[in-house]
């Protein structure tokens, strides 16, 4: 233990040494750099999916959850939308050196503020490798040096990756030290680490809520937190049915295990009646599990009966009754729960006592609803007829992300490039003094 901590320490020490060179480092070589770790994550494909079998083979072993298995997994199809990624973010404008908000004042100072790197970077994450890549690349760009910690069950994944990531930086002229692996197990060490200020400016946890409430609780540092979504879709009394669907359906099936996937629906009760059949029927072909309260449950049962898996006469195994537990939780899989209200405030007050600040959506065609949705709703993104499996950073224009931060200091929602950024005040002056 003790050589795995002066082995963090040193590498620490490593990474606040390349931080300076890498702050000042030209947009052409860290572009150059990007570009060569997506070329590499190509060519050593079959390097990084034989260790990425070791770990879902073991995990698999383990008896870990099918949703933690999908994070875990990698494929040729997944490396190359995370080579693609990198490229993303290699064609987005250097944020680094941005002057902005420049203004001259009565006195004829000029002033403004001109972007920064925030120094080094500490990312302790779980299950999916993809992670140290996304994280490594941002980072990269936006003159960062990152500290990669990830979780035991990755192990072999995150270490070829990392390795990867390195040889491809530095190959293209990026400094050494700049993106580092922490590869001992050992947990101790996240707590030694938690408590490295001196070298580390800002923490970032991806994982579970146990991870990162851990982190929050016990950083020496700034930390920035999320990514435990409780996401909910609201179907308003004026929603188009058909987009309320097709909405619905993407939000929780398109990719159940993350954390942007629907949680809650929510369905206005003039519409209930009509709406909830047609979801129901949809979801079932995905093997969807329907968390229904009273309302739904008595709709369902008076309308239709489903197919397999929803077994028997009436309804079965596939719509099932809501319980408490229900309302505010994460299911990561094909599991919803579904609540009739009987209006927007009913919606909005559910959304405000049960959601997590991460994604929230409304279907309708009634403009005031969606404005005071808009308006009222304190997530990170907020939706007016679209699915909420659109918070990423990719998604948004932005490339890759760090994360998706459910705080509001000093970044919120998908972090990219310039969340990853400060800023300082410059001056320009022509001898003023002050009186």
């Amino acid at each position: 233990m003790e050589l795995a901590i002066k082995e963090l320490e040193e590498k620490g020490k490593a990474a606040k040494a390349a931080a300076k060179k890498l702050a000042f480092l030209s947009t052409e070589i860290k572009n150059k750099a990007l570009l060569t770790i997506a070329e590499a994550l190509i060519a050593k494909q079959d390097e990084i999916l034989a260790a990425n079998k070791i770990d879902y083979e073991e995990a698999k072993t383990s008896g870990m959850s099918e949703a933690m298995l999908d994070r875990l997994m990698l494929s040729p199809s997944r490396l190359e939308g995370m080579a693609q990624d990198v490229r993303t973010v290699a064609a987005l404008p250097d944020p680094v050196g941005e002057v902005f908000d420049m203004r001259t004042l009565p006195n004829g100072l000029v002033v403004g503020k001109k972007r920064v790197p925030l120094g080094v970077i500490g990312a302790i994450y779980e299950s999916r490798p993809n992670v140290t890549i996304d994280i490594a690349s941002l980072c990269l760009k936006s003159g960062n040096v990152v500290i990669l910690r990830g979780g035991k069950e990755a192990i072999n994944s995150n270490t070829i990756l990392s390795l990867v990531a390195q040889e491809a930086a530095h190959q293209a002229g990026v400094p050494h030290g700049a993106i580092q692996s922490i590869e001992s197990t050992e947990r101790a060490l996240v707590g030694h680490m938690l408590k490295m200020k001196e070298v580390i400016d800002l923490m970032i946890p991806r994982g579970g809520a146990e991870l990162i409430k851990f982190v929050s609780e016990n950083a020496a540092m700034p930390v920035i937190t999320g990514g435990i979504g409780v996401c909910h879709t609201y179907v308003d009394k004026s929603a188009d049915l058909g987009k309320a669907v097709a909405i619905v359906y993407n939000a929780k099936v398109q990719r159940p295990t993350v954390c942007n996937a629907l949680d809650c629906l929510l369905v206005h009760s003039k519409v209930a009646q009509n709406y909830l059949p047609l979801i129901a029927k949809e979801w079932a072909r995905a093997e969807v599990e329907m968390h229904c309260d009273k309302q739904a449950m008595a709709i369902l049962k008076s309308t239709l009966t489903l197919p397999s898996p929803f077994k028997g006469e009436g309804l079965g195994e596939g719509i099932v009754p809501a319980v408490d537990e229900d309302w505010g939780k994460e299911f990561l899989s094909l599991k919803a729960a579904i609540k009739v209200v009987n209006s927007l405030d009913e919606a909005l007050e559910h959304i405000e006592k049960y959601g997590s600040g991460h994604s929230e959506a409304i279907v309708t065609e009634d403009y005031s609803a969606a404005m005071r949705f808009l308006n009222e709703v304190d997530a990170a993104c907020v939706y007016v007829n679209a699915s909420t499996r659109f918070t990423d950073g990719g998604q948004f224009g932005l490339g890759a992300e760090i994360g998706i931060s459910t705080q509001k200091f000093h970044a919120r929602g998908p972090m990219a490039l310039k969340e990853l950024t400060s800023y300082k005040w410059i001056i320009f002056g022509n001898g003023q003094v002050r009186p």
